[in-house]
């Protein structure tokens, strides 16, 4: 696939995952920096995802839970848990990450990845 493609691979694919509504809000600064820079992100992060290879969208949706929790980047970790419903990420397998992180990244990565998976779900009235 050649750039272009790639790139509009990849566009297609994080506004499928992350909604119409994120990506809008995401890409409607008109600053030419801004949009340069968005495409960047877009190629790199969501690149990765479209290349192919033996990860599954559910695989390559834990990996980055797991990633942005234990980096303590909540709000990406936010964005990217409210998105499992179209990875095919199960609740009971971001509970499962969360031990998981907190184990080996450390208790506040886990803790505050555990409240924002909490105020997801009572968002989406699940429960905890």
């Amino acid at each position: 696939m050649d750039e272009n493609g790639q790139l509009e691979a990849a566009r297609a694919l994080r506004r499928r995952l992350l909604g119409d509504a994120y990506v809008d809000r995401a890409t409607a600064d008109p600053d030419p920096v801004s949009a340069e820079f968005q495409d960047y992100i877009t190629s790199m992060a969501w690149g990765v995802w479209t290349r192919g290879g033996a990860l599954s969208p559910r695989d390559r949706s834990l990996l980055v839970l797991a990633m942005t929790a234990a980096l303590g980047r909540m709000e990406e970790f936010r964005l990217h848990a409210s998105s499992t419903p179209r990875t095919g990420v199960t609740d009971e397998e971001i509970d499962e990450l969360l031990f998981q992180v907190a184990a080996y990244c450390g208790a506040p990565a886990g803790i505050s990845a555990r409240r924002v998976v909490k105020a997801l779900r009572a968002e989406r009235g699940s429960g905890a």
